[in-house]
């Protein structure tokens, strides 16, 4: 009996402990569940996903790779805040910080009347005070700085100051721009007040673009704002021609450049597209004014803004006259007014008009000379002509006189002022008429001397213009081509060849000489990308010809550049025995072979070159070749 109450008490107490152990490891699962789940929960939410959680008993134990010594430390803090941090267990590594890659640096610069604005990454080490202190001065104290810049704790990659201190420089220039900066180049969009103005830019930005910063500029030139908006139509014995045409748009110059083919006019016809136009319908009131003075057969037609002026030539019929201005009065859109002259039948008398004569010489000497009615006027012209011509020295000819009509100041002046719109040439003024003839390098100088002698002398006294378009007096028109460069290399080249020393990168001999002619042609060249290469024959090792051929290559550029040519966007390739181009079998082949080539760069989506054959077959020249005069022996170094 005793002995069953025993092992009853035993078998009581194995109960009791196994319900206890088994209720002690479900409480420690479900306490590392929770934990795991905790913990796993903290480091996602704290962006720590790469950190993955085990449970281990009561212990969390974290495995994965951070990115950095203080990622992980924080990730090992999320964990200790859900758990207690001794039950933490790391078994995290660190990822090598030498694997890492630099972030990209970029810098935009926004400018306008406004203020500047300044958005990027730039390197930690950059002195961003002196940047920031540099863009405030230039948004001045009426405008603002929006500063937007982060710094970034990586080196700086070459080129970034230069090309920072390029941007700067340029951004002071241009008052409305967009300039883009990243390590070894600068991009700048901007808008100029003219395109004399964008040729200057173009110019100067170029000039200072530092080596090894690839430059791209973009700088555009808005329409002109004309006021009056001009238009003059003259049908006369020298034939059918415009003074002055401007239009408004592409479509409204087609129309009007029809409407003067349909009256007579031949060859080729422009007109100056520019803002300011006074309706839409500017197009239809030139057409159908274009058309009447056809009709009438002689005379000058002038569009003005919304006013129209009709003037026949003299001995022309009334009642043609009356006809013709009675229908275009009624063809014209509501908003233009009509006014129309018919001159009386001038009768023949002796004698030649009274004139005043002012010349102007290629040179820019200015000759005064005819008749001046005071002696006022005679100091008043002298006076004027040394401020618009800038000349030392006026030539005075002229003789005061009586009898001259009371215009005759006005019409002295304003000739004297449409001949300072030329290069060179001459305007006659006379009692009924005023000629300007002479040379420009402005396109639209005719037009202009229109407006000025309508607004000055008024819209139906009878003057000529006959202006000569000379491109090459337009400062921007002369600019040659990337081709024309390349040709103009040719030409000087062509019987010349540059000489080095033998197995070496030595320039010698005419070679000085033709880098000089090279670089005169290439200070006029606009924005131009060339790769110098440079050739070898096959004599001597292959390695050995191509580093000869580079250090040739970079000799050349290095010649270039103490010239002071703008070599940013140039670039040396040495192609060693590469590319033959005759036989290396023969000493004269083997010279051949050993050249300096020039080449065009393509825009950078283009991986291809545009050699000087595919320029020779397109101008008809011959392929630019820069030959040297090195020992046929062995070329290896």
């Amino acid at each position: 009996m005793r002995l069953s109450a025993f092992f009853i008490r035993l078998a009581a107490l194995c109960l009791g402990l196994t319900v206890c152990t088994v209720a002690a490891r479900a409480l420690v699962t479900i306490v590392e569940t929770r934990s795991v789940e905790a913990v796993g929960v903290a480091l996602e939410q704290q962006g720590h996903g790469f950190a993955s959680v085990l449970g281990d008993g009561l212990q969390v134990i974290l495995e994965g790779k951070a990115a950095s010594e203080a990622i992980r430390f924080r990730a090992i803090s999320t964990a200790g805040g859900m758990v207690d941090a001794s039950r933490v267990i790391d078994n995290m590594t660190v990822q090598d910080s030498a694997g890492i890659v630099a972030p990209e640096f970029s810098l935009e610069i926004l400018r306008n009347y406004s203020g500047i604005s300044a958005i990027g990454l730039i390197p930690a080490s950059s002195d961003r005070n002196e940047i920031t202190e540099t863009l405030t001065q230039m948004a001045g104290e009426n405008s603002n700085f929006a500063d937007f810049l982060t710094t970034a704790d990586y080196d700086v990659p070459d080129g970034w100051d230069s090309a920072v201190e390029f941007a700067l420089r340029a951004l002071r220039q241009l008052p409305r721009s967009k300039i883009s900066v990243r390590a070894e180049q600068v991009s700048v969009e901007a808008i100029s007040d003219s395109l004399a103005q964008k040729a200057q830019l173009e110019t100067s930005l170029r000039r200072f673009s530092p080596d090894g910063v690839l430059t791209t500029l973009n700088i555009s030139a808005p329409r002109p704002v004309v006021s009056p908006f001009l238009t003059r139509f003259i049908i006369d014995e020298n034939g059918r021609r415009f003074d002055s045409c401007v239009v408004d748009t592409i479509a409204a110059e087609l129309l009007i450049i029809a409407a003067a083919h349909a009256a007579g006019v031949e060859g080729q016809i422009g007109c100056m597209v520019a803002l300011g136009a006074p309706t839409k319908r500017w197009a239809d009131a030139v057409t159908v004014s274009i058309a009447a003075l056809d009709d009438l057969g002689g005379g000058t037609v002038t569009i003005s803004d919304v006013d129209i002026t009709l003037v026949a030539n003299s001995g022309t019929s009334e009642s043609k006259f009356d006809r013709v201005s009675g229908e275009l009065e009624n063809a014209l859109p509501e908003i233009f007014a009509l006014k129309v002259f018919l001159p009386a039948t001038l009768t023949q008398t002796d004698g030649s008009p009274p004139q005043f004569i002012a010349t102007l010489s290629p040179e820019g000497l200015v000759q005064l000379r005819g008749r001046i009615s005071s002696d006022l006027l005679n100091s008043t012209a002298e006076n004027f002509a040394h401020a618009k011509f800038a000349a030392a020295d006026v030539s005075m000819a002229t003789r005061v006189v009586d009898g001259l009509p009371s215009s005759w100041p006005i019409r002295v002046l304003a000739g004297l002022e449409a001949l300072s719109q030329l290069s060179n040439g001459l305007v006659i003024v006379e009692p009924t008429n005023v000629v300007v003839r002479g040379n420009t390098g402005t396109q639209n100088a005719g037009g202009e001397i229109t407006r000025l002698l309508i607004e000055k002398l008024g819209e139906a006294e009878e003057f000529e213009v006959s202006v000569t378009y000379v491109e090459e007096l337009d400062q921007i028109a002369a600019l040659p081509t990337k081709e024309k460069c390349l040709n103009q290399i040719m030409d000087v080249t062509g019987s010349r060849k540059i000489t080095f020393e033998p197995s070496s990168a030595r320039i010698t001999g005419a070679g000085a000489a033709i880098l000089d002619d090279i670089t005169e042609i290439l200070q006029r060249c606009a924005d131009i990308r060339i790769e110098v290469a440079g050739y070898t024959d096959s004599q001597g090792s292959e390695d050995g010809n191509q580093r000869l051929s580079q250090q040739r290559a970079d000799a050349v550029l290095d010649g270039l550049r103490i010239r002071r040519v703008p070599v940013a966007n140039f670039q040396s390739m040495g192609y060693g025995e590469a590319d033959p181009i005759s036989n290396n079998d023969t000493a004269d082949g083997r010279e051949a072979n050993r050249r300096i080539e020039f080449s065009l760069i393509l825009p950078e989506n283009s991986a291809q070159l545009i050699d000087l054959d595919q320029i020779a077959a397109e101008s008809a020249v011959e392929k630019t070749a820069l030959e040297d005069t090195a020992a046929p022996e062995d070329e290896t170094e």
